[in-house]
Parts: structure tokens; sequence; C-alpha cells
């Protein structure tokens, strides 16, 4: 026959375990591993949280480029004026823009998260050349640009 375990001298029972000195003993530790996890949970998640705002110690900078599709640009080259309605169509459904500069470089062109306005309005200047000013991008050789404005670029005057 198993004899029943007795709680320790002077204490009582209570449904949520043996209480001892007006601290219930089963709930205290339940508390405890409730807050060690809360804490270990803030801990982890603010080093995350700092990351995602890297982007303010980037400088900004000025670029000078034609806005291209990069499914059609990378695949055959297409661009300027003759693909622009192709590349809008692309870029509406979902394809990366990017930023085809006078030197044969191309940034991928990311939205700020803290302003989207300037990276949707330019979704509309596929196939043209503008300015777009924003955080310089790099990591593993991929190039961009965060864009944070942007203004359609002056065309150059030819001398006759």
């Amino acid at each position: 026959m198993i004899e029943p375990r007795l709680p320790p001298v002077g204490t009582r029972w209570h449904r949520n375990g043996y209480e001892s000195g007006g601290v219930l003993a089963k709930t205290g530790a339940i508390m405890k591993a409730k807050i060690g996890s809360l804490v270990l949970a803030v801990l982890l998640v603010l080093p995350i949280a700092a990351l995602g705002h890297e982007m303010s110690n980037h400088k900004p900078a000025v670029l000078t480029g034609e806005i291209v599709d990069s499914g059609c640009y990378l695949s055959h080259a297409a661009r300027g004026a003759q693909h622009a309605e192709c590349a809008t169509k692309c870029v509406h459904g979902g394809m990366p823009m990017g930023l085809l500069t006078a030197k044969g470089a191309v940034y991928l062109i990311t939205m700020n998260h803290d302003n989207p306005d300037a990276y949707n309005r330019l979704k509309t200047m596929v196939g043209k050349t503008v300015v777009v000013t924003g955080a310089i991008l790099s990591r593993g050789g991929m190039k961009g640009i965060d864009v944070t404005s942007f203004k359609p670029a002056v065309p150059v005057a030819t001398p006759s």
C-alpha cells in the first residue's frame, strides 16, 4: 500500500498548493516563472527592434537614373520609353524597381518604412529619368537606395 505524502509541519492545504507563511508556494513559483519569461522576452526583443531602425545610420545620397522593373531589365535588358507600359504593369504586379544610372549601375529601390509615399509615387515614373534621394545600402554585393524623395530629372539641352 502506498502511503499518502503529508505536507510539511505548519502548512495548510490550499486549492493551488500548500500555503506556508501566508504565501502560496505553487502560485509563487508560477509567478516567478512568468516574470522571468517576460524579462527574457524583453531582453531578446529590444536588440531586434533596434536593428530594424539601423537605417538612420546611413547618410542620404542623391542618385540620377532611369526607373526600371528589375525582372525585364535583368532578363532581356528592357528599358526606356518603349518598355514603360510593360514595366509599369510589372511594377504594379509586385516586381521590384531598380534605378539604372548613366554608368550602368543598378540600385534596388526600397521603401522607406517611415514614409512610403515617395516609393509609391515613384511607381508612376517607370521608364523615366529621375533624381532620387535616400540612404545608400549595400549587402552581399547588392546595392540599394531607400528612397525618401525624388523629382523628375531636368533634360540636358544639346547644343545645336
